[in-house]
């Protein structure tokens, strides 16, 4: 049985990034068009290709780590070392190895699944942060800055600041994983599988997020038309008209509500 992991030149414990920098890696060195078309090297980039097609898939990779698992059980009962005897000793630690090289599998499993869902919580969270803070403050009409002291007016500043670079920084990570560049459809021979795991162009995640934040500041204003909040609360608090600071706290309220959800599951996220 063909060995992929060998063949990609990795640890049968790699991750996915992992493979998939090993996968990149060989296929800029051996890709044939950098090889003047040699069939040795168009060879091996193949074997590389069937490889990551394999270990690149989850699911195909727990089940290529099973048959692997049993080839290799079944080599060492077939064999002549000490391991392949009938010895119930012998019959008893390929069990453990084999039981232990199983759970190892669905130990992998369920953190790379994990690890996803994390990701993916990295990019909803901020995002559904940023809307809704967005409607709130276009209802509110908060005119604080001008009624702080310098110290809170730098405080708020730099907070804005923190919170602009965070939340800027979740976005820029969660388009790199979950979105692919349209200037990447010319590399297609890499980027085949990153395509299939990124299943928007980052073209269409950026009108999204427009239109996202469009909609919540027209609801914003909507809402606005009908309650007013500055009537109903401390004078001088909220405004009658939206004022240029509501942009600082869009990114406060991500940063705020980043750092709860990262406390409340973990220094994973």
């Amino acid at each position: 049985m063909v060995d992929y992991y060998a063949t990609l030149k990795i640890s049968s414990k790699a991750s996915t990034a992992e493979i998939k920098s090993a996968y990149r890696r060989l296929a800029r060195k051996l890709h044939p068009d950098k090889n003047n078309g040699s069939e040795t090297t168009a060879r091996s980039f193949a074997s590389i290709a069937e490889a990551y097609e394999v270990l690149g898939n989850p699911k195909e990779r727990e089940i290529y780590d099973r048959r692997l698992i049993e080839a290799q059980y079944n080599n060492t009962v077939n064999g002549d070392s000490v391991f392949a005897s009938s010895n119930a000793h012998a019959k008893r630690w390929r069990q453990l190895v084999y039981e232990h090289r199983y759970n190892e599998i669905i130990d992998r499993m369920i953190a790379e699944e994990r690890r996803e869902a994390m990701a993916l919580q990295k990019v909803i969270f901020p995002v559904v942060a940023l809307f809704l803070s967005t409607t709130v403050i276009t209802v509110l009409k908060p005119q604080l800055f001008a009624n702080l002291t310098v110290i809170g007016q730098i405080i708020l500043v730099s907070l804005f600041v923190v919170g602009a670079i965070h939340m800027f920084g979740r976005l820029r990570d969660g388009i790199d994983r979950f979105a692919y560049s349209d200037d990447d459809l010319h590399d297609s021979i890499l980027d085949d599988r990153d395509r299939a795991h990124k299943p928007y162009s980052r073209a269409s995640v950026g009108l999204f997020l427009f239109g996202g934040l469009l909609l919540s500041f027209g609801v914003g204003l909507l809402i606005g038309n009908y309650v007013s909040v500055e009537s109903l609360t401390m004078r001088g608090m909220f405004s009658k008209t939206l004022s240029p600071e509501a942009v600082f706290y869009p990114p406060i309220f991500v940063l705020v509500v980043d750092l709860i959800h990262s406390f409340a599951f973990g220094s994973d996220t």
